[in-house]
């Protein structure tokens, strides 16, 4: 009888453990069937370059808020810098990804492609990952020469919740 007990209590803390790492959200209401994010997911958001000095620059957070800037082109800090920013900061960016934030696992915004025949030339794009430590990710990369205006604003303004500002340099560079 005590084996049977101990076995049972095994395979209900097996399941546990193995549920912890799941968030089910089966109404999924507030986020218009978009994914939800995870404690464990990490968001790699980087700037491509466009014809002049927008800076190019890559940043990596955690929802510890851990995270690391690589600056490329035109930014005031070149090459990595690890930052400590808040949780609540690492929520704020993504909450404002959120909206933008694709349900499949890739969405491309380009020239050429639907939503975006007619795009101006030599602007920067965005391009986003969201991993999840299952492995599980999902990615939008934006030509700021397509879609709507509240789209790009969103994206372009999204790392301003990060304390990154002194690592990407002066703000009336375009971006």
């Amino acid at each position: 009888m005590r084996k049977g007990v101990i076995a049972g209590l095994g395979v209900v803390l097996a399941g546990a453990a193995v549920s912890g790492c799941v968030v089910v959200d089966a109404s999924n209401a507030g986020n218009n069937g978009r994914p939800v994010a995870l404690e464990s997911e990490t968001i790699r958001y980087e700037t491509a370059p466009c014809f002049g000095t927008c800076p190019v620059y890559a940043v990596t957070i955690a929802p510890n808020g851990k995270g690391t800037f690589e600056g490329k082109r035109f930014t005031a800090v070149t090459g990595i810098k690890p930052f400590q920013a808040t949780p609540a900061a690492y929520h704020s960016f993504a909450a404002k990804l959120a909206p933008y934030r694709p349900s499949q696992p890739e969405a491309l915004l380009q020239p050429g492609q639907p939503g975006c025949e007619n795009a101006p030339t030599d602007m920067p794009s965005v391009d986003i990952v969201w991993s999840e430590a299952s492995g599980s990710r999902q990615h939008l990369n934006v030509y700021y020469g397509c879609g709507s205006q509240e789209m790009r604003a969103g994206l372009r303004s999204a790392p301003e919740a990060l304390p990154i500002a002194a690592f990407i340099g002066d703000p009336r560079r375009p971006r």
